[in-house]
């Protein structure tokens, strides 16, 4: 479990923070700081397990600590009750972009559920309004501070419920307004992302970005689906990929591991369907053994398009520069390897290919080069 994993040394982990990050996997209501949760659940009197922040930080992480897609969930009550009015939305928004300029992330897509965020009677597009001042905010805070940083958001639609047309509907109406791509998220099991064709047909019509969670809690099929039934541009987590990848053992004439790869994992590698692989959280829900030990590393050897991401900043405790660090301690990676996984982020970014082609050699490449002692790489298509 994710209470087994080392905290990287604070070398290494300066080290990557320093370096240039993209982010398209990051939940905004996983994320808020502990100490904006206990004030504004005071204000609307919501009871929290805690109103210390740091026991309260901690105690969402050992909560997730789980096994449990499911019950990792569960820790989302206590943040969604602090989401509902526009102010507050708002501002865990700004709050969120400053952290992840703060931990060295040029380009984020975040993700949330409008549908979430009702109780307190918000209409579905004003919750989208709240929460895009606040990312615009966010960036405004971060250049004050020296930090350049650009989020794009990921309208949500909750798998289990039976508003994905009406989700994506919200999406496409605020297309030119800061929304940049449709996802799916909540409990896999029972309920397959076919539930929300319809959805994905209109998405699909209105030609706007698409991302599935799949292949997390429900295996190799889920992932199946998702990609060849609903036509999704990238795969959200997609860590059950393993399950249709043969090792045989020993290496290639390229050095990589030998392996047989089924249907499924042949076409998300050759179509280069990005992978948005969230380590920590893997762990915290079972769908893999340790960072060490996550598919991740097998898949980068394979040269899927792997991305590295955090899932929920608070509920995980972690943060990207966390993620790419364990992973250079824990499972071999180098500094190329992240900047290799960072190129993939941005060139799976839901931006214009003239914007994800700027970050990468404009921001990425130099980073990574200074960082490195080296002359930046040209930034191909």
């Amino acid at each position: 479990m994710a209470a087994d994993v080392p905290t990287p040394t604070a070398d290494l982990l300066d080290t990557v923070r320093a370096l240039p990050k993209v982010s398209l996997h990051d939940h905004l209501d996983g994320g808020l700081r502990p100490e904006t949760i206990v004030e504004i659940a005071s204000a609307n009197g919501h009871a929290l397990p805690t109103t210390d922040p740091d026991e309260l930080r901690e105690w969402f992480r050992t909560a997730a600590d789980s096994g449990s897609l499911e019950l990792y969930l569960e820790t989302f009550a206590h943040t969604t009750a602090v989401m509902q009015d526009a102010e507050s939305l708002a501002r865990v928004a700004t709050e969120t972009v400053l952290d992840l300029a703060a931990d060295g992330v040029v380009y984020g897509e975040l993700r949330y559920a409008p549908e979430q965020h009702l109780t307190q009677g918000l209409s579905l597009d004003e919750v989208v309004l709240a929460v895009e001042e606040g990312f615009r905010r966010g960036e405004q805070l971060a250049a004050e501070q020296g930090r350049t940083i650009r989020v794009g958001t990921l309208v949500t639609a909750m798998r289990h419920a039976e508003r994905g047309l009406e989700i994506a509907e919200l999406a496409l109406r605020h297309r030119d307004a800061g929304v940049v791509g449709f996802d799916i998220a909540g409990a896999e099991a029972g309920f397959p992302p076919t539930r929300q064709l319809e959805a994905f047909r209109m998405l699909h019509e209105g030609e706007f970005p698409v991302t599935i969670h799949a292949g997390e809690a429900a295996g190799l099929e889920s992932i199946r689906e998702a990609v060849a039934v609903c036509g999704t541009q990238r795969i959200g987590h997609g860590v059950r990929i393993v399950d249709d990848i043969e090792v045989l053992g020993g290496t290639d004439d390229a050095g990589r591991p030998r392996v047989r790869l089924g249907r499924t994992a042949s076409w998300v590698r050759d179509r280069r369907i990005p992978l948005e692989l969230c380590p920590t959280s893997n762990v915290q829900t079972g769908a893999a053994s340790s960072v060490a030990e996550h598919p991740v590393t097998l898949l980068k050897d394979l040269r899927f398009r792997v991305t590295v991401n955090t899932d929920n900043r608070l509920v995980s405790g972690t943060s990207l520069s966390r993620e790419f660090a364990l992973l250079v301690e824990q499972a071999g990676w180098t500094l190329d390897d992240v900047r290799w996984a960072t190129t993939n982020a941005a060139r799976a970014a839901f931006l214009p290919y003239d914007e994800r082609i700027r970050i990468i050699s404009s921001v990425v490449e130099p980073g990574f080069a200074a960082a490195q002692g080296r002359t930046p790489r040209h930034a191909a298509g």
